[in-house]
């Protein structure tokens, strides 16, 4: 049995399975394509493609150095502005400074924080006003839909987000793949469509109640560096359709993707006055938020700071935060290949960096016996830096890499199994770690003992993961660890029993959680649901339910009216 390592671009053999089949489709897509075709909407289309580019992009992704640095501006109240200062943004491959980004002062945010004041708690439209704007929006999303299909824009960004945020090819490309099929799957009348109200009878005639879907007005986003397209575009449209009108921050190190985003957005047709863009630090956002009183914020990115966001807002916020993620392989063996495969992917793509990457796997001593544990190290061993399999690790360095290392370590019965180095002959500058994919076993009773139970369960946003084994009579302490976890973002159970499918499903809550043979941990596609569970503050993305969630509220009309029948 043979498959495409497709996501990271390793392949084993022609012959494909699993998410090589997404490739062969693909393949036989781009070959219809390149098809002379009689249909004048498609040859329209292509002849309209390598045209858009010109149209928003000033930067070019191969281009950018330090002799060449591209320019990241602020967007407020309808146009491009630059600060007072600028921050330089290194390449992390080699060091050079390739970026200069606005660093925004507390004494230029007044403009920010008087639009968010200005905004009614109403939002732009809702259901009872400016309807219309559902339908403008709906077609505003078709022409990105259509421009991000241009095969010159979709390169575009998917080298922009390999310069910002290096990754293979594959993992970055998949990227704006999800996000061009979520921009498909909200436009024309989806809005309407996806924030429907409903009616519910009366009691008597003349009287109906309808439950409708309105936005929050002033609204805040802040996301994160490890997903430079996907998370802020897919919050930002959806934020957008429901109504809102958003202030939006992205980290620096990565915001010049979001920032051309911005750029295509106007040009497909989105009012200008319809949202701000920011670069700053975090005290400074954090002083906007305080003073312009946003009626929601999304935040997607470390625990400390939601927390803190939380309690600054009084609990005005949603989050999507740390993933410490797990893996329980069941006690029936079968695609042995296939299953460390995923693990080794749902681990060790982007570097780790994923808060859905797994990063402990309960191993069944039936997989064990097989050789699991080593054939996860082979495959972690063929991962290297020349084709981004292997990449800078943008928040942890290694010294604080190698220290969590050597204190699992410590733990009673720890041991290495693979890996555990810094990667060597690179330029990657020192600010950011580089590290081997690494694997250490914990015995399960080991991490059960209170004493080592929270530097066990600890993230390294890297590659990093814990492996254990539990035995047969053993999945109830496997299912208290799982217990003993703070976050719940993702988890797989890999098993057909259905028996121990529905016993670990029913004792668990993660938001996302993947179950079957061939199940993950990694993948947040536009065709589901991805969130935490467990928090009443958890966001969702993706999907009509992770807009309405994330960007509206209820409110109930009760219509009573005199009839008389």
């Amino acid at each position: 049995f043979f498959f495409f390592q497709a996501e990271d671009g390793i392949r084993d053999a022609q012959e494909s399975r699993g998410l090589g089949d997404v490739y062969k489709r693909q393949s036989l897509l781009n070959k219809i394509l390149k098809t002379k075709s009689k249909n004048l909407i498609l040859i329209s289309q292509r002849t309209a493609f390598f045209s858009h580019l010109s149209k928003f992009a000033t930067v070019d992704p191969n281009s950018l150095s330090e002799k060449n640095p591209g320019k990241c501006q602020n967007f407020v109240s309808g146009q491009w502005k630059d600060t007072k200062k600028f921050v330089d943004i290194v390449d992390p491959l080699n060091g050079e400074k390739f970026l200069k980004v606005t660093d925004t002062q507390e004494n230029e945010i007044q403009e920010y924080i008087d639009n968010l004041r200005k905004v009614p708690k109403t939002g732009l439209h809702n259901p009872l006003k400016n309807p219309e704007r559902y339908t403008m929006l709906g077609e505003m999303m078709s022409r990105v839909a259509t421009v991000t299909a241009d095969p010159e824009v979709f390169e575009f960004f998917t080298k922009l987000i390999q310069r910002v945020m290096p990754k293979s090819y594959p993992q970055a490309r998949g990227e704006f793949q999800v996000t061009h099929k979520f921009f498909w799957n909200v436009c024309q009348d989806q809005p309407r469509f996806m924030l429907r109200s409903f009616n519910v009878a009366g009691d008597h005639p003349g009287q109906q109640s309808t439950g409708y879907r309105f936005p929050y007005g002033p609204v805040a986003i802040i996301t994160p560096f490890n997903f430079p397209i996907e998370i802020s575009a897919l919050q930002l449209v959806g934020c957008l359709l429901a109504g809102n009108r958003p202030v939006i921050k992205s980290d620096s190190k990565v915001s010049i993707v979001l920032e051309q985003f911005i750029r295509l957005l106007h040009y497909c047709g989105l009012p200008k006055e319809d949202l701000d863009f920011i670069n700053c630090e975090g005290p400074v956002m954090e002083k906007i938020l305080l003073e312009g009183k946003p009626r929601q914020t999304l935040f997607t990115g470390s625990s400390k700071i939601a927390e803190r966001l939380a309690n600054l807002l009084n609990g005005k916020i949603c989050i999507e935060d740390a993933g410490f993620d797990w893996k329980i392989l069941g006690p029936d063996v079968s695609e042995f290949e296939y299953v460390c495969w995923q693990s080794d992917q749902d681990a060790y793509a982007c570097a780790g960096q994923k808060c859905s990457a797994q990063s402990i796997v309960f191993a069944h001593e039936n997989w064990v016996k097989k050789g699991f544990f080593d054939k996860i190290g082979e495959l972690a061993g063929r991962r290297k830096l020349d084709d981004l399999t292997c990449a800078p690790v943008l928040t942890w360095n290694n010294d604080k890499i190698k220290a969590h290392i050597d204190a699992v370590l410590k733990v009673p019965g720890a041991k290495l199994l693979y890996g555990g180095k810094p990667l060597t002959g690179h330029k990657i500058p020192s600010c950011y770690g580089a590290y081997e994919a690494t694997g250490v076993f914990v015995p399960l009773e080991s991490m059960l003992n209170p004493q080592y139970t929270d530097l066990v369960f600890t993230e390294l946003f890297g590659p990093f993961q814990i492996l254990t084994e539990y035995k047969e009579n053993q999945i109830d302490q496997v299912l208290d660890a799982c217990e003993r976890m703070t976050h719940h973002l993702t988890a797989g159970v890999v098993s057909n029993d259905m028996q121990f499918l529905h016993k670990v499903l029913g004792r668990t809550i993660n938001g996302v959680t993947y179950s079957g043979i061939r199940a993950r941990t990694t993948g947040a596609p536009q065709n589901h649901w991805f969130g935490p569970a467990g928090d009443p503050r958890g966001a969702g993305i993706g999907t009509a339910e992770g807009m309405l969630k994330v960007w509206t509220c209820h409110r109930e009309v009760i219509q009573l009216s005199l009839i008389h029948i």
